[in-house]
């Protein structure tokens, strides 16, 4: 039939993105991100956290900082 997808053609699964109260944002990777300044970093993980509290020495990368009260 000519609306089936051929093997070549099969949608890609949808990722996994898991939201943290006060924490991290989880994606199931490999991940690419894209930043401000138009720069790309990726990570080859199988689940990634990426910072959104900006406070992370490895940012987009969370490493934790959010969890420390200045």
């Amino acid at each position: 039939m000519p609306n089936e997808p051929s093997d070549t053609q099969r949608p890609t699964p949808p990722r996994h993105v898991s939201m943290q109260r006060q924490g991290p944002i989880l994606v199931d990777g490999p991940v690419e991100v894209e930043l401000e300044d138009g720069t790309t970093v990726s990570s080859d993980r199988f689940r990634v956290a990426l910072c959104t509290c900006r406070r992370s020495r490895r940012y987009p990368w969370c490493d934790t900082s959010h969890r420390r009260r200045a």
